[in-house]
């Protein structure tokens, strides 16, 4: 498996493989990347990064929730010498250093407002200020942000500029989750048990059946990096050539065991047992709504509008549900 591969055949993630390619052509310079936690966020922007003519350049990699809110307008724009107190000397920002490269902004949603609002200023004229300085400093960067939030959200709960997010959304990509991309667990597991068995020194044969179905069925709130997580433990810690029912934690297993169910109360039994109660009620309820948004689509035969007006929904409602589930939306 090579490394940094966005792998799976599943067609919305070859949808998010074309979507990234398109944009690595095009002369865009902000791109916002959605997916819950595990999707594979970084991956994206990485890959938009090596297929651009950009990719002879930086990559900078910042995590907006791992750097203090009072530290991160120096390590994002540099500072000159005597800005503050302890700036002994002039130091550039990773702004700078990603100039004629890509700046990835991972969880977006967590920068300080303040902040937010020098990187849209920053957007609009790619030219910025180093902390304590009176010159601007130009620059070429395609900012590339990413979040596990949906950001309309939280621009209507006051946690983010409305001006930065219609900034940033210029070309949405949407990262589906795991539980939604059928056999590409099977696909991305096999991937995994080769990779991480040649590096502890094992061969390992694959998955026996049992795991594989349970892969199937279980709900990977971590999405891949949960998989792969769980494949890189059983790969250092069991001796077995195959990856065994018992190596599995017992969260997954009683998760897929308890699939099956007694009908509920008050529904006669007509339809429960196709409910999804296996995947707990946060996860079951997104899979009901996606397949009612999937049933709705194929009744309007791929119309946005038609399907919104089957479900009762305005076609900005509909859109902003499928993005908060992961599925994929026309950027038109």
């Amino acid at each position: 498996m090579a490394q940094g591969e966005l792998l799976g055949e599943h067609e919305s993630i070859r949808a998010v493989r074309a979507l990234a390619a398109r944009i690595a052509a095009s002369p865009v310079h902000q791109v916002l990347i959605y997916g819950e936690t595990g999707t594979g966020k970084g991956l994206v922007a990485r890959m938009i990064h090596r297929l651009s003519k950009r990719s002879g350049r930086a990559f900078v990699d910042v995590n907006c929730a791992a750097i203090p809110a009072n530290l991160m307008e120096s390590e994002l724009f540099g500072h000159e010498r005597g800005a503050f107190t302890g700036a002994a000397n002039a130091k550039p920002g990773l702004i700078e250093a990603a100039d004629g490269g890509t700046l990835f902004l991972d969880e977006i949603r967590e920068m300080d407002p303040q902040l937010q609002a020098k990187l849209l200023t920053l957007l609009d004229t790619q030219r910025f200020r180093r902390v304590g300085a009176v010159k601007s400093i130009a620059v070429d960067v395609r900012f590339v942000a990413a979040t596990n939030k949906i950001l309309l959200s939280e621009v209507s709960a006051g946690r983010f500029r409305d001006d930065l997010y219609w900034r940033l959304q210029v070309v949405p990509v949407n990262i589906p989750p795991l539980r939604a991309r059928g056999d590409d667990v099977l696909l991305l597991a096999e991937a995994f048990v080769a990779h991480h068995g040649a590096r502890c020194g094992r061969v390992i044969r694959g998955l026996e059946p049992a795991v594989a179905e349970a892969f199937r069925r279980y709900s990977w709130p971590g999405n891949v990096r949960e998989l792969e997580n769980l494949i890189e433990r059983i790969a250092i810690l069991e001796t077995e050539d195959r990856v065994l029912m018992r190596h599995l934690p017992d969260r997954l297993v009683r998760e897929v065991e308890g699939r099956a169910q007694p009908p509920i109360a008050g529904m006669g039994g007509q339809g429960a047992e196709h409910l999804p109660l296996h995947l707990g009620f946060h996860a079951g309820t997104e899979a009901f709504q996606r397949s009612l948004i999937e049933a709705a689509l194929k009744e309007a035969g791929g119309r946005h509008g038609r399907a919104a007006q089957r479900l009762r929904l305005s076609r900005h409602a509909l859109r902003h549900q499928m993005l908060k589930l992961g599925m994929a939306v026309p950027t038109a």
